[in-house]
């Protein structure tokens, strides 16, 4: 019987290390990733259809137009969004698709697809997660106290996301979402064509 594949939406606070659990997800697992599509310039080592699709505005608000994003968002001078194409027939397909996206994009989906599971990454504190910020070496005091005080903002809609998951072992973590994914193939409204169906099929001997 064949299965539509799911769709995992994974948020957290900047220096949490969600990037970095997606990226052992994907690896070890195979889940799909999709791959946001965004305005900005290729930084050195970027591939295209690797990092970003890399657009330019008017390819990018014709895709608005045709409503080829899932969700997208403008920050700063820049556009990013997620194509709905690669997602859509990724599931179609079978396979579960991951989108490492923001708060306010996460609600978008929710609302578009009300079984994707959302999974919400975050540091076993505020205070971690400052130091997880300062120790990455590349941002100065004040990007970090922005990032702080984003995160202040975006904890308002953890409630709205179905998993909490602390991030205090990275191996631990990937496990533990991985055990989420898995957990939910095995939910009794996602097999009710398959109970019919065996129900079906014992009754008929």
């Amino acid at each position: 019987m064949e299965r539509k594949g799911d769709l995992i939406v994974i948020s957290g606070f900047s220096g949490a290390g969600k990037g970095t659990v997606v990226k052992k997800l994907v690896e070890k697992y195979g889940y799909s990733l999709s791959v946001s599509a965004t305005t900005r310039a290729p930084r050195e080592g970027e591939v295209d259809g690797r990092e970003y699709y890399f657009k330019s505005v008017e390819d990018f608000q014709l895709l608005i137009d045709y409503n080829g994003f899932i969700e997208w968002a403008q920050y700063v001078d820049n556009y990013y969004g997620t194509p709905r194409k690669f997602v859509e027939q990724e599931m179609e397909e079978g396979r579960d698709v991951i989108l490492e996206i923001e708060v306010q994009g996460a609600m978008n989906v929710k609302r578009q697809y009300p079984d994707a599971v959302l999974i919400f990454i975050a540091a076993p504190s505020a205070e971690e997660l400052k130091n997880r910020l300062a120790g990455r070496g590349t941002e100065t005091a004040e990007v970090i106290e922005k990032r702080m005080k984003r995160a202040a903002v975006e904890s308002d809609d953890i409630d709205e996301y179905d998993y909490i998951v602390i991030n205090d072992d990275l191996d631990t973590c990937v496990e533990k979402v991985n055990s989420i994914i898995v957990s939910k193939k095995c939910l009794h409204d996602n097999n009710l064509s398959f109970i019919e169906e065996i129900k079906r099929e014992l009754k008929a001997n």
